[in-house]
């Protein structure tokens, strides 16, 4: 149990070290263009693989179930450019539906 509150207390310290580091970095170094595309994309490949991750992972192995389904559902409502409410809502009542029926 000592193990788990070092390891917690590790890495509690290292996000807080990360995010004091992330202020002491000099503005005109952020204000590169370079800097500023590599950062919006590394936010848009840690959603994605967040979605990834949780759509089609359980535990070690891949499963394309419900889920699956789900996400499909969002992605055309996101292509046919509904609200976002609309989007989360028909996403789960796909995938609830196709739950329901096997």
């Amino acid at each position: 149990m000592t193990g788990t509150w070092i390891a917690v207390l590790v890495a509690a310290a290292s996000c807080f070290a990360i995010k004091l580091a992330g202020h002491l970095v000099p503005e005109h170094w952020l204000a590169h263009p370079r800097v500023a595309r590599v950062a919006s994309l590394v936010t848009v490949a840690l959603l994605a693989a967040l979605v990834a991750v949780q759509s089609f992972g359980a535990g070690q192995a891949v499963v394309l179930d419900a889920r699956l389904a789900g996400v499909a559902a969002a992605a055309v409502a996101l292509a046919l450019r509904a609200p976002f409410v609309v989007v989360v809502v028909l996403a789960a009542v796909v995938a609830a539906g196709v739950r329901a029926l096997g």
